[in-house]
């Protein structure tokens, strides 16, 4: 019998060719193999009801996002048991699906994200430190047309790329990237000093001009000579954002967020920057915002910090698996600050 960790790597390993059986499950192919395992995932153990279509006309009514995800889960869980069972021949329990909170492929610890070609996803909001040091589980990211599929009354569904994530891939890249750029050498002068940074960058509104700024700044927090020269920059940019704004009849900045960064300059960089930081999480979350606890900071000292996605907060955890798919840098537009959400709300489109 195999075990989890067993199951995971023939699945990975087998990946190309468990993506090629689904898309063909997806067109109508191939169906009467999967069926008998498609009835047992279903409700009351029956066939669902968008079965037949799917089997005699490789379509699918024009679902949402989060039912068209539950679909991809069913049938991929289908295929993975007839690849495992019948062409390898290698016993194991039936698997399942988790209805509710949880992993979805909870026999493999291992999560499924589906999204279209907005390479965004919606999940629950847990911890802002997941941002760091990750999920809890790996996960399958099947990238699908959905977004072109769904303009027609039925829909004609494929995956179009897919890759796996390890668990602490599931962070922010660029987030991940400062932090494992000071982690080190913070920790030398105090540990109190590594978690005001990383508070930060859990924490941290990319679309908030200051919170941007700050960024920029932290990218140089080692060298006190470059810290003036950006802080210097960013006060520029204030001005120049100001007079734009003004021109166009937007509200403009206040003077406090261009002051904010002045109080920077004069004295040892590293209290200072540390200290602005503080101040934002302060001014901006107010009590939404927490310092790590036990568990968190223990990940997040010895943790890889190796995020591969973009994460930002809107409504819940908003993934942008952008980078991941294009190679490119992830732009995010965060416009809510986080809080405990209802977990029932995970939606993947």
């Amino acid at each position: 019998m195999l075990n989890k960790a067993e199951l995971k790597a023939l699945t990975i390993e087998h990946l190309d060719e468990l993506m090629a059986s689904l898309n063909d499950g997806l067109a109508g192919i191939g169906l009467e193999k999967l069926e008998p395992v498609i009835a047992r995932l279903g409700r009351g153990n029956k066939l669902p009801h968008w079965y037949a279509g799917l089997k005699s006309e490789g379509k699918l009514p024009n679902f949402d996002g989060k039912t068209v995800g539950s679909i991809l889960e069913m049938v991929f869980v289908a295929v993975l048991e007839q690849k495992i069972v019948g062409d390898l021949k290698l016993d194991i329990t039936p698997l399942k699906i988790n209805p509710a909170r949880g992993v979805d492929l909870p026999d493999l610890d291992l999560g499924i994200k589906s999204p279209s070609k907005n390479y965004c996803t919606s999940e629950p909001f847990f911890s802002a430190y997941e941002r760091l040091y990750g999920n809890e589980n790996d996960a399958l990211i099947l990238l699908t047309d959905y977004q072109e599929a769904k303009k027609k009354s039925l829909l004609t569904l494929q995956v179009t790329d897919w890759k796996f994530l390890k668990k602490s891939e599931i962070a922010d890249n660029k987030l991940c990237r400062l932090a494992l750029m000071h982690r080190e050498w913070l920790l030398q002068q105090g540990e109190q000093r590594a978690q005001r940074l990383f508070r930060f960058l859990a924490y941290a509104n990319q679309s908030d001009w200051r919170a941007n700024q700050l960024l920029k700044i932290i990218e140089v927090l080692n060298d006190p000579t470059k810290v003036d020269s950006v802080v210097r920059a960013s006060i520029k940019d204030f001005d120049n954002q100001n007079k734009k704004r003004e021109k166009t009849g937007l509200v403009l900045h206040p003077d406090s967020e261009k002051d904010a960064l002045t109080t920077i300059l004069g004295i040892d960089p590293i209290y200072g920057v540390l200290d602005a930081l503080d101040n934002w999480v302060i001014e901006v979350l107010k009590d939404a915002a927490r310092a790590p606890n036990e568990n968190e900071w223990a990940r997040l000292k010895s943790g890889p910090l190796d995020g591969k996605i973009g994460m930002s907060f809107a409504l819940q955890w908003r993934y942008n698996f952008g980078q991941v798919f294009r190679g490119e840098p992830v732009v995010d537009s965060e416009i809510e600050v986080p809080g405990q959400l209802d977990l029932d709300q995970k939606e993947d489109i």
